[in-house]
């Protein structure tokens, strides 16, 4: 067997031998056959006994845990799936949470073809993995002793190169408890004797494979959060640690890790688990995989530039920058279509051209009007604008007997206009419900408090009908007090503090109260159905927020910058900034309305094609019929300020929760 290399990867020769298949091999090398078909193309008609194969090694080889996007364990059970008209690999991978090449390793005829319409396939089914979270360990260091006292102990000699993390893993304690039997030692020198249990682990007190290092968990920390921080699976982390499945995650526990800096990133694994935060609002639908009609796409942007209260003479100079730089409504305007525009052309790669016009509504409905009298709309396919309410009123009301479809992009007002009108942002009772939902599904076995003040009793009301057993904070002049809130929080319990207020003082004096409680270790998460303009008040810091997991509903999220690397590239290299929500807005709406128009007839009938939410780098688009006729995007992101001031998606159901700690 020969050896060799290609850039980080590396790889062997290895000679078949006989009764060998491409799936025994896999499994010796711990690779996937698709890897092992990658290259070797020839394999998928078959291999012979003496034949060569080239096979990539697993990173498991060289010290590191394999690179694998699903569970490392053989499925418990299979799943016999008819193939649907226009489903695909990717579809059927998001709707039983696996990888692609788990479906094409159960049925091998999908590595040399594509899915037939009704076609039996196996779907495996893999061992699903329980919530893991750190549990609190709340006992004092003098009850440790004590305890420890009633047992056997033994002695350890401390050798160079030794740590706290080291030895409390190699005889099973967490860092807590060796300090506790071992009071006088403040710092570890070679040849001192400590105080240890007698549950000696066979791993090594020192790690002398520099791929590897020991870590404490830390309070509220999930077995999911582990996996992404150290960038492996679940089952990877698992896998070093059994202890985990034996006696579950608690704080402090030591556990051997994978070292990020002596990763190829490259290497790096995602960890995916099917979030029921993300089901609250049914499936997520990728268009993309379902483009069939490439005949040219008709947009009209309706946007309310008012050049022509621009001086055009002024063009390019000082003043006419500042003209742009004063108007508000001109620079959101402008960088909603600088978004856009780079979504038509993200959009001519799937092989989806467009014919675009751009109308000035003056932001005057009687101009709207005027253009779609004078212009001609015969064959547009969709009109993206206007932004302000009397013009998009307008534009819906004379283009609704053409049955043209009109997205308001930014205003989440109520509108009349017909059963053409799609309003493309939630309003707030859309959002605060989706926050209800999200507290009715995970707030379940928790001490629930509701903050509040007199002005909030309707939300309050709803909250007390969902939690009948919470108890209640009252504010008292603009004020809640620390002993106030004291009183109702548990310790060894999950605190969740729902604080519904618009008044600077009310929310200033809760977060302060609640930061200060922390220090009597306490596990606090606070939510609001409502984040309004008062949290933005200096008064109230995103770090005391952070520190709280301060959870919100939300129109739209921070980008992932993997995700999104290409667009905000490209942004970057045409304007020479960063692209703002509105440009990013500008792009995600009009993606949506491209890729719909491309995956259907029309875009009424995608909805009926498709169910479910679409979701792009910000923004996420689900819409559902209003009463008045009309449609609203529904789709609300629940957010997550994390100590280290990251913005995350929250989702507190099993394993879902990712916390990020300092050191």
């Amino acid at each position: 067997m020969m050896n060799i290399s290609a850039f980080a990867q590396e790889f062997k020769y290895h000679t078949v031998k006989k009764g060998e298949t491409v799936y025994s091999i896999s499994k010796d090398y711990n690779v996937s056959e698709e890897d092992i078909y990658k290259y070797n193309p020839d394999s998928k008609n078959g291999i012979e006994e003496s034949s060569k194969l080239v096979i990539p090694l697993a990173t498991k080889d060289k010290g590191m845990p394999a690179k694998t996007g699903s569970p490392s364990l053989d499925p418990v059970n299979f799943k016999e799936h008819t193939v649907k008209k226009k489903e695909t690999l990717f579809s059927l991978s998001q709707q039983y949470n696996i990888e692609i090449d788990d479906i094409k390793r159960y049925n091998k005829q999908l590595y040399s073809k594509e899915l037939q319409k009704g076609e039996t396939i196996r779907i495996p089914v893999f061992r699903t993995l329980d919530r893991v979270v750190a549990k609190p360990n709340n006992t004092s260091k003098e009850e440790i002793r004590q305890e420890f006292d009633k047992n056997e102990v033994r002695e350890h000699v401390v050798l160079p190169k030794e740590t706290k993390f080291g030895i409390a893993r190699k005889y099973g304690l967490t860092v807590k408890e060796l300090e506790a039997l071992n009071p006088t030692v403040d710092v570890l020198q070679p040849g001192i004797m400590l105080r240890v249990g007698t549950n000696v682990s066979p791993d090594p007190v020192v790690l002398l494979d520099k791929n590897f290092k020991f870590y404490e968990v830390k309070p509220q920390e999930t077995l999911f959060g582990l996996a992404q921080r150290f960038h492996v699976t679940q089952d990877s982390i698992l896998a070093l640690n059994p202890i985990i499945e034996q006696e579950g995650l608690e704080w402090g526990m030591v556990l051997k890790v994978p070292n990020p800096e002596e990763q190829d990133p490259e290497n790096w694994v995602t960890p995916t688990l099917t979030s029921e935060a993300e089901k609250l609002q049914g499936d997520k639908i990728n268009l993309k995989d379902s483009l069939s009609n490439f005949s040219p796409k008709n947009l009209v942007f309706m946007l309310p530039y008012s050049l022509d209260k621009v001086q055009v003479d002024s063009a390019g100079t000082a003043a006419y920058k500042d003209a742009i730089l004063d108007d508000r409504v001109l620079r959101i305007s402008l960088d909603f279509y600088s978004g856009a525009e780079m979504a038509i052309e993200d959009a001519k790669e799937l092989g989806i051209s467009s014919e675009v016009k751009i109308y000035d509504t003056k932001r005057s409905a009687s101009e709207v009007i005027n253009l779609i009298n004078t212009k001609n709309f015969n064959n547009v396919d969709a009109v993206i604008g206007p932004f302000l309410q009397s013009t998009t009123e307008a534009a819906a009301e004379r283009l609704r007997t053409k049955n043209i479809p009109v997205f308001t992009p930014l205003s989440d007002k109520e509108m009349s206009g017909g059963n053409n009108l799609f309003i493309a942002r939630p309003d707030q009772q859309t959002m605060s419900n989706t926050m209800l939902d999200y507290l009715q599904k995970f707030g379940k076995e928790k001490n629930v408090i509701i903050v509040s003040d007199a002005k909030s009793f309707e939300i309050k009301n709803k909250l007390s009908q969902i939690f009948p057993a919470a108890r209640s904070v009252n504010a008292v002049d603009g004020y809640v007090s620390e002993t106030s809130l004291k009183r109702v929080l548990l310790p060894a319990t999950p605190n969740w503090v729902i604080l519904e207020s618009s008044s600077v003082g009310v929310i200033s004096s809760t977060v302060s109260a609640l930061n200060r409680l922390l220090r009597d270790d306490l596990d606090i998460t606070l939510f609001t159905t409502n984040k309004n303009d008062s949290y933005d008040n200096e008064s109230i810091s995103n770090e005391d927020l952070g520190k709280l997991y301060f959870h919100y509903p939300s129109v739209d999220k921070e980008y992932n910058l993997e995700f999104s690397e290409n667009f905000i590239k490209k942004y970057q290299e045409e304007y020479g900034v960063t692209p703002n929500q509105y440009a990013v807005r500008g792009y995600d709406l009009t993606m949506d309305v491209l890729l719909r128009l491309a995956a259907s007839k029309d875009i009424y009938s995608s909805f009926s094609d498709y169910k479910g939410f679409t979701e792009y780098n910000e923004n996420k688009f689900l819409y559902e019929p209003q009463p008045g006729g009309g449609f609203r995007n529904k789709a609300v992101y629940i957010l997550q300020i994390n100590p280290d001031l990251t913005l995350q998606i929250a989702d507190d159901s099993q394993s879902n929760i990712f916390r990020e700690f300092k050191d």
